[in-house]
């Protein structure tokens, strides 16, 4: 590969618990705030888990009515972001041929598909809104990015569950790489904050059920951790061919040097430290780096202590214990399908800015985590290369590095 047909990220975007776009979500996870919250809605007073990490402002209020009536919430999401990143990028002037969109999502439109299903059982079939299976379909925030930036070269979707945003980024940099485009919006999103979904997750032992300090619960790496939380968002970014953003006079953040996606073929939901040490060397061998090159790790780290461990150990095997580790669900939540892309933005912003956020709540090390994980304070370098995990339930994983 020439150093004309490496991959550029040249715009980012994003709505998360700590902002309704990009640069707030960066600064809140450098000033180490959170965006966990107390659940004090009606229909959350029965659940067992009484946290989640929402969005600071509602999407359908930043569209038209007549859109946003039409959007399932993480359609609203995906677009929003998509926009912002579009946008960040300098809008390139590409052929809509050579311009595709790749995103990713854990669960698709299940808001929709679960309030439609309530006004079934209710009333009957005739009241389900026309626009039900456009706004649960999985597909959906990927076509409607498509649409909204008038993107003709594939609208492809990913569903890998919580790796589903990385993987995303993976393959739009091998559409890149392939010659199949010059620009490539890639990303993901998720909006699942339901009863039914925290629910079924509490009662499969992942989420946490504490209820004293919201903004204390996500601990990833602490000894005190007791599951994550789940929050919603996206991230999305504009992928370029070096070349083609060099013609126009594009700058970047950085790059997208190497990528790998596997599987562990093991277990259904269990962590494996095996496939993941697997994903994170060919993802050093695609971007021609050693372990020693990798300043800086965004770890996948939900909170979970089988999770945390075995991803601490993969990393431990693979980079060693001198790469600076950071663990952002500690103030985001777990963003399921968007949370891949939001790590790879992390890792690549601290690259660019020479900043690394602190975890939040890591107020004791697990003695079993041998790493040098970021606490405390923000930390301050100059590092060349970072590498972002993903694993999701069904055994994905997915590993990425990024360069300055």
């Amino acid at each position: 590969m020439t150093d004309i047909d490496r991959v550029l990220v040249t715009g980012v975007g994003a709505m998360t618990p700590l902002g309704a776009d990009a640069p707030s979500s960066w600064s809140g996870l450098l000033d180490g705030k959170s965006g966990v919250r107390f659940l004090d809605e009606e229909w959350a007073a029965d659940l067992p888990v009484h946290v989640a990490a929402g969005l600071t402002v509602d999407p359908a209020s930043l569209l038209p009515r007549t859109r946003a009536r039409k959007l399932d919430r993480c359609e609203q999401i995906a677009v929003l972001s998509a926009r912002e990143a579009w946008e960040d990028a300098g809008a390139p002037q590409v052929e809509p041929e050579r311009l595709a969109v790749v995103i990713g999502t854990g669960t698709g439109g299940v808001i929709t598909t679960l309030e439609q299903d309530d006004v079934f059982e209710r009333t009957g079939a005739r009241r389900l809104s026309p626009f039900a299976v456009p706004m649960l379909m999985p597909n959906g925030p990927a076509a409607w990015v498509s649409m909204d930036l008038g993107a003709k070269g594939g609208a492809r979707t990913v569903v890998s569950a919580c790796a589903s945003g990385a993987e995303a980024l993976a393959v739009g940099q091998d559409l890149i790489r392939g010659g199949r485009a010059d620009v490539v919006v890639a990303g993901g999103v998720e909006a699942c904050l339901h009863p039914f979904t925290l629910a079924a997750f509490a009662q499969m032992k992942a989420l946490s059920t504490r209820c004293t300090d919201p903004e204390a619960v996500s601990r990833p790496f602490d000894v005190e951790r007791s599951g994550f939380v789940m929050g919603e968002g996206a991230g999305m970014m504009v992928l370029e061919r070096a070349g083609f953003a060099r013609a126009r006079g594009a700058r970047a953040h950085g790059a997208l040097a190497g990528s790998s996606v596997g599987s562990s073929a093991n277990h259904i939901t269990a962590s494996d430290a095996d496939g993941q040490a697997v994903a994170m060397e060919l993802a050093l061998r695609d971007a021609g780096l050693a372990p020693a090159d990798i300043g800086v790790v965004h770890a996948h780290a939900t909170s979970t202590e089988s999770g945390d461990l075995a991803e601490a150990e993969a990393i431990g095997r693979v980079i060693g214990d001198h790469a600076a580790v950071t663990a952002t669900k500690s103030m985001t939540g777990h963003m399921m399908g968007a949370s891949g892309t939001l790590g790879a933005m992390a890792a690549l912003l601290a690259l660019r800015d020479g900043t690394v956020p602190a975890t939040r709540n890591l107020d004791e090390l697990d003695p079993r985590v041998e790493l040098d994980v970021v606490r405390g304070e923000r930390r301050t370098g100059r590092w060349s290369a970072a590498l972002a995990n993903s694993f999701g339930f069904g055994g994905h994983n997915v590993s990425l590095v990024l360069t300055k």
